[in-house]
């Protein structure tokens, strides 16, 4: 992967926010409310409603042109209303967003899916101007993971937002604090409290009740295999990478985290050797977002050196950015599952039985 170096068009990476591929098949109908959930079935009530009143004109009255040559008339655009998924981990927040885009009932051009992170990294590509000029045409911005890590990108993003709802842009996301408590408690600048209660203002709040994996602590990450047998894994497997981590983690401080998603595509397996926990934060984060494009696309990991539950000291994992390193740690634990099922099975049993179907288990638990 090192040796790559994409080169992403700004229209690319707009046309690039879609439903990762592991969310391409679900629907509205394939969730399957709990019973002993009721807030459930009202999401998914609510979000079929407001799918369904999506399909209408769509209001950009600022940018229209009146009937008469060089006169421009403006009308004020209508205050979009948002859909705002509110629930622990694992009770489905994402598949019922990505139901809700694949369910809007305009063009695909005409919708927009992204995580949080995403939408902070096309600003960072695009500019602010430019991206609102490239999503102010759309009927829906779908934002899973609202983040509160950074005051500074919060206020982006809620700034963002409301130039978008300005232009008539459906708005939902996903989070796991109501809109309304966003950054209670965490930061006391008055300026980012504002901020939050005007993004709150602009969404109907949606109770996503379940069975919340929250406080079940790190997983457990599979015993790495030696070095030498990755390196002969990465030779013998179609498509595979293979990157010392040192390596990798000097790219990555070079490439934008906008483009990890296209540094990772058609790379049938990620094979990794010298695995060591992250030096700063600043580092870290990098490798949250690339955890992300790889467990997005189900690409699994091979990789000696410290187990993914090592990846990221004490320090980091009791700071202000724990639930991100806990979130990497399950995905990247999950793929090395599958990585692990590459290796050629041992005579007794050993090494390479885990398969993919235990990975598998571990993504049910977290996405749904």
């Amino acid at each position: 992967m090192s040796a790559r170096e994409p080169r992403v068009p700004a229209e690319r990476l707009v046309a690039g926010l879609v439903p990762p591929p592991r969310f391409d098949g679900v629907r509205f109908d394939t969730y399957e409310p709990d019973p002993r959930q009721p807030s459930q079935y009202a999401a998914l009530t609510s979000l079929g409603a407001f799918a369904a009143g999506l399909g209408g004109a769509h209001a950009v009255g600022a940018r229209r042109r009146g009937p008469w040559p060089g006169r421009s008339r403006r009308r004020p655009a209508p205050q979009a209303r948002g859909v705002y998924l509110d629930g622990g981990f694992g009770v489905g927040k994402t598949h019922l967003l990505a139901s809700l885009w694949h369910a809007a009932p305009v063009a695909a051009e005409r919708k927009a899916f992204c995580t949080f992170v995403e939408l902070t990294h096309l600003v960072g590509a695009l500019g602010f101007r430019g991206t609102v000029e490239a999503l102010s045409a759309h009927r829906l911005l779908c934002v899973d993971e609202f983040e509160l890590d950074d005051p500074g990108d919060t206020v982006l993003v809620s700034s963002l937002l409301g130039r978008l709802a300005d232009a008539g842009v459906g708005l939902a996301a996903t989070s796991n604090t109501l809109p309304g408590r966003l950054g209670e408690g965490r930061f006391a600048a008055a300026d980012f409290l504002r901020e939050i209660q005007g993004l709150a203002a602009r969404f109907d709040a949606l109770r996503v009740d379940g069975e919340d994996y929250r406080h079940r602590g790190l997983p457990a990450a599979p015993k790495p295999p030696p070095e030498a047998e990755v390196v002969r894994a990465a030779h013998a497997l179609p498509g595979a990478s293979l990157d010392a981590f040192p390596t990798l983690l000097g790219h990555l401080a070079r490439v934008h985290p906008s483009r990890y998603g296209a540094l990772c595509d058609g790379v049938a397996a990620v094979c990794l050797t010298g695995v060591a926990p992250a030096p700063d934060q600043t580092t870290a984060l990098r490798l949250v977002v690339l955890a992300d494009r790889l467990y997005d696309r189900e690409v699994p990991v091979l990789a000696s050196g410290a187990p993914f539950d090592r990846l990221f000291g004490e320090e980091m994992l009791n700071g202000g950015y724990r639930a991100k390193y806990v979130r990497a740690v399950s995905r990247l634990t999950a793929l090395a599952r599958e990585g692990d099922g590459l290796l050629p099975a041992a005579p007794s049993g050993g090494r390479g039985t885990a398969g993919p179907s235990s990975g598998d288990g571990e993504r049910r638990a977290e996405i749904r």
